[in-house]
């Protein structure tokens, strides 16, 4: 049976994902980037103003801060992608993935701009009357109803999209190799579906206490959680780069250049190695995808332009800084070439052979924080979809689903959860791209209204 289910989740992401899907998503990024004039990278110190509280007025409507909803949408996106879907970027890949994970944090950054600021403009209300955030409102709301099946398309797909599965399996991976066969209790090279389950038990339970909590306890939990793991996780690996800064520049090198070649994929697959390298990328940091729409969504603002420009920091933290830090481990140490390991416990093998036991602890926290607030905000985007497909009042039995599929997740194989979550995340990006294309125009006049006070040294904003 788990091998049939295998076998349709593979080909559901094949299917899914496609030539025509890195045109969409490169090619839209490109075009705001153009379009917008490069507004999201001169305003970079604006940005970070409005992240500190800056211009924050408890009056404005939201639920959450601007800092909250960046840490929210980041507890999303700073997850398993950062280390184990770097992993796999790399043993799929080749190191010339990273090189287009990079290329779509660097168009993913406009991308953000235009969905984020569009998910405040044309927010809505569910069906209880909360006031809510999303691709689905914004497609409700601002395009013609000819297209509003686009709406129940993101809706849809993000009911799966959202679901646990690489982060709870995952999860379960790193406690079963990184503590406990370390600590020989486990036996090395052996499936134990039961440890699994009641590890997978263990998760559910814990990450139920949060998730019930709705957003604001989410929001609270990943404002205080997501910069202390963010600021270790990078903090250690650079002092694991700096004591091999001599042979960075031959890992640079050799991303560059397999970006172009495929030499390292076998057969040469260049298209291999961009596919397999936006699809992590798409993954790290969900630019185009939607899904951190609905948390930048939620944020207590009245002017969408700010939301966006918060919203821009997200793939430079997340893909940029983390998943940079985690690909250099993994190419210094070299185990990517020997070991045969994939996912976290290719990373947990750099990150031992460059720093030793105090670096495998160092991770396991930081998995343990990168994955249980993934969980946590996951759990609240797939509510906001069975929300706007079924009603407010069925929230409670999506959480229940949830809950439930990190047990189910715990147990399949990495390559189920990974081509569940690729396939859903790839039909999420046609109904969210589209609409941000259609809507660019109504952005653009914004920003250019909002720049403008910000530029009139008489402004108040």
């Amino acid at each position: 049976m788990f091998e049939q289910f295998q076998s349709l989740a593979t080909a559901f992401s094949q299917y899914a994902w496609g030539p025509w899907l890195l045109v969409l998503l490169l090619g839209g990024g490109l075009f705001f980037l153009f379009y917008s004039g490069f507004a999201p990278f001169r305003y970079l110190p604006h940005a970070g103003a409005l992240l500190m509280g800056r211009y924050d007025s408890s009056d404005d409507p939201g639920e959450i801060s601007h800092f909250q909803a960046l840490s929210s949408a980041l507890a999303g996106t700073v997850g398993m992608g950062n280390i184990g879907g770097v992993a796999l970027a790399i043993t799929v890949g080749g190191p010339g993935a990273i090189f287009w994970m990079w290329m779509t944090a660097i168009v993913g950054i406009a991308t953000k701009f235009f969905t984020c600021s569009l998910a405040v403009m044309y927010r809505g209300r569910d069906s209880s009357g909360d006031l809510q955030g999303g691709p689905m409102y914004v497609i409700r709301a601002a395009l013609s109803p000819k297209l509003r099946f686009l709406a129940y398309m993101f809706a849809s797909f993000g009911l799966i999209g959202c679901l646990p599965a690489f982060q709870a399996n995952q999860l379960v991976q790193a406690l079963r190799e990184v503590v406990f066969v370390e600590l020989g209790i486990l036996e090395a090279g052996v499936a134990h579906p039961t440890f699994n389950i009641v590890a997978g038990c263990i998760i559910a339970v814990i990450a139920a206490t949060v998730i019930f909590g709705g957003l604001q306890r989410i929001a609270r939990v990943a404002s205080r959680v997501v910069p202390f793991m963010a600021v270790l996780y990078l903090g250690t690996a650079l002092v694991a780069v700096l004591t091999n800064i001599t042979e960075l520049p031959a890992v640079i090198a050799l991303i560059v250049t397999d970006a172009f070649t495929g030499d390292a994929v076998a057969g040469g697959a260049l298209l291999t190695v961009i596919l397999y390298g936006v699809q992590r990328g798409a993954y790290s940091n969900e630019a185009g995808i939607g899904t951190e729409s609905m948390a930048h969504g939620a944020a207590r603002t009245k002017e969408p332009i700010r939301e966006g420009l918060v919203a821009m920091l997200g793939p430079a933290i997340d893909t940029l800084l983390i998943c940079s830090a985690t690909a250099f481990m993994i190419l210094l140490s070299g185990v990517w070439q020997s070991s045969g390991e994939s996912g976290v416990t290719l990373t947990a093998s750099a990150f031992q052979a460059l720093l030793g036991t105090p670096g495998l602890v160092i991770l396991f926290v930081c998995v343990l924080c990168f994955a249980s607030t993934t969980i946590f905000t996951y759990s609240f985007y797939g509510t906001q979809c069975a929300s706007f497909l079924f009603g407010a009042h069925r929230k409670q039995h999506y959480r229940w689903v949830y809950i439930g599929f990190i047990v189910v997740a715990s147990v399949v194989t990495l390559e189920t959860a990974i081509g569940i979550i690729d396939g859903a995340f790839a039909l999420m990006a046609i109904p969210t791209m589209i609409s941000t294309l259609l809507l660019a125009p109504k952005v653009k006049e914004a920003a250019k209204r909002y720049f403008a006070g910000i530029d009139d040294p008489s402004s108040t904003r």
